[in-house]
């Protein structure tokens, strides 16, 4: 015979490692979101009439402010280094496209020199990254 008298017990969930889990994943979150930032340098881009888009992926943006100060994912690098680092990249990923993003102020000799890098190491995936006209 079966006493239905007893009464049953409520399966209980521990609240305390749910706060755990919950925690963890808050950090885990907040860590790939700085992963996938990109690091931009302050300047006015030069306008266009018409504009081609190019896919976000597989870029490297070398960034030129007025002042002709080179920046790469958001370090100063010198010009010197420059060229080491665009064919180490290319070497890596042979279909990089390489996106030059110049200030409107900056001088053509400073835009120049990295074309001139781009030309001796017959890269040939250049943009020139600007805003359209309004």
């Amino acid at each position: 015979m079966i006493d239905l008298s007893r009464k049953r017990k409520k399966p209980m969930i521990p609240m305390s490692s749910m706060s755990d889990i919950g925690f963890l994943l808050l950090i885990f979150i907040m860590l790939i979101s700085l992963i996938n930032q990109r690091h931009e340098v302050p300047i006015k881009y030069p306008e266009a009439e018409t504009l081609e888009k190019t896919q976000e992926k597989d870029n490297l943006e070398i960034w030129v402010d007025a002042s002709g100060n080179l920046s790469v994912e958001g370090k100063t690098i010198d010009i010197g280094n420059l060229e080491g680092l665009i064919a180490a990249t290319l070497a890596e990923k042979p279909g990089t496209r390489v996106h030059v993003i110049a200030d409107r102020n900056t001088g053509y000799r400073n835009v120049d020199k990295v074309v001139k890098i781009l030309q001796r190491l017959q890269h040939r995936v250049v943009s020139f990254v600007v805003k359209e006209a309004l």
